[in-house]
């Protein structure tokens, strides 16, 4: 997969952040994995305000600061949204009537960046057919990580 360029919703930095029993193991191998083959991470503006929330509201800033540093230091593209990735979410929510709005955007701003696949852990979006969605249980298959 080298070359690639994948999509990171917020639950991914969530669970290697705050270090999640769940999940942590499986994405800290997958970051690894990406810094090691060159695999290009993007994630969205949105991603910022939705890691963020629980922090300030603790009043926690380390996490916020963690955060930010992890973004700089894995050299992950966060892209803003603007008027073409919004009308792309316009479109997959008047496709998918059940998809919420901002996972949409999510959604959206990863296609127009040209993402070969989605990393989530929301099995709703699995449904979605026009980009690759990879969720947590299936990580590994990616074939990025050498076991």
């Amino acid at each position: 997969m080298t070359g690639s360029k994948l999509y990171l919703d917020t639950a991914p930095f969530i669970y290697f952040l705050e270090k999640s029993s769940l999940y942590f193991d499986q994405i800290r191998d997958f970051f690894i994995a990406c810094k090691n083959q060159g695999i290009l991470l993007v994630t969205s503006a949105i991603t910022i305000e939705e890691y963020c929330v629980f922090p300030l509201s603790q009043n926690d800033n380390q996490l916020v600061s963690n955060f930010d540093l992890f973004l700089k230091g894995m050299n992950i593209e966060v892209v803003s949204i603007d008027k073409n990735i919004a009308l792309k979410a316009a479109e997959i929510r008047a496709k998918y009537k059940s998809f919420k709005a901002l996972d949409a955007l999510h959604l959206a701003t990863a296609i127009t960046s040209d993402c070969s696949v989605f990393v989530t852990n929301d099995k709703q979006l699995l449904q979605i057919q026009e980009i690759s969605v990879c969720t947590m249980n299936n990580l590994n298959d990616l074939t990025l990580i050498q076991n």
